[in-house]
């Protein structure tokens, strides 16, 4: 069985509607180079970029030709695997230009693009059946948070996502509250560490105790180098989902290198 000094640690940067290929391509390289300076290693903390899907096959052709460690994925993907669906992308396509992982369910989907706990879950197997490695996104927004308390609207929102997905399933949780997208007031590390214990605790009731001992579980709302520490120190948080800072270079290169921080 795991345990959690076996759960690498994950820094994922996502871009969302921001960067096109050619800016894609500055900011990839100068963050490996950055990372490299600095003595980075990647068997230590695992680095995953996700720009736009116009930047994939950009992204792609540098992380190969200059064999940097960094891995990447999409933001979205269809449920569907083909077919008359226009302006969707189908995980086929993401599998082809070599992306590890892809967000499913964010918040912002969810609410821009009134995607249900049933689509996520369709989106989650579909991800599955193409050899990627689903990011499902959970979380409450402040209303939920003051009608149900903690934990209770994402732990709902995993029990359907996970339906159906086999226990030996390669996944990542994140838990972003969408009151803390955003807004620069991310939750305390004692909050997040609350909610993520209880996602483990459903990983383990819907799949086994293994893979809820081995899936890594994020935190994401507001993500900053000045409090990425106070997050990993829990037990539960094994990395983070980071929004605007992901687009700071020097900010993310700090985020990443969060076990350098005083005191971390």
């Amino acid at each position: 069985m795991a345990s959690v000094t076996d759960r690498t640690p994950l820094i994922a940067g996502n871009w969302k509607m921001n960067l096109d290929h050619l800016q894609a391509i500055a900011f990839v390289q100068k963050l490996a180079w950055t990372l490299k300076d600095a003595g980075h290693d990647y068997r230590d903390t695992e680095v995953a970029l996700f720009p736009p899907f116009t930047d994939l096959r950009s992204v792609q052709t540098l992380v190969a030709a200059d064999k940097y460690d960094l891995v990447y994925g999409g933001q979205d993907l269809s449920a569907q695997d083909s077919g008359a669906y226009t302006g969707e992308i189908s995980g086929a396509f993401l599998a082809a230009l070599d992306a590890k992982y892809v967000i499913i369910g964010h918040s912002e989907r969810r609410s821009y693009h009134n995607e249900t706990d049933e689509v996520v879950a369709a989106k989650v197997k579909a991800a599955l059946r193409h050899g990627l490695v689903p990011v499902i996104c959970v979380g409450e927004t402040a209303e939920d948070l003051e009608k149900h308390g903690p934990s209770a609207v994402p732990v709902g929102q995993l029990r359907v996502a996970l339906e159906g997905v086999p226990a030996d399933a390669d996944i990542v949780v994140a838990y972003e509250p969408v009151w803390a997208i955003g807004s620069g007031q991310a939750a305390t590390p004692e909050q997040a560490q609350q909610v993520a214990g209880a996602l483990r605790a459903l990983l383990g009731e819907l799949l086994s105790a293994d893979a809820a001992a081995a899936t890594r579980i994020l935190y994401g709302g507001s993500v900053k180098a000045n409090n990425i520490a106070g997050f990993l120190r829990e037990p539960d948080v094994d990395g983070a989902l980071v929004g605007g800072a992901s687009l700071d270079l020097a900010e993310f290169a700090s985020i990443v290198r969060f076990k350098k921080h005083v005191g971390a």
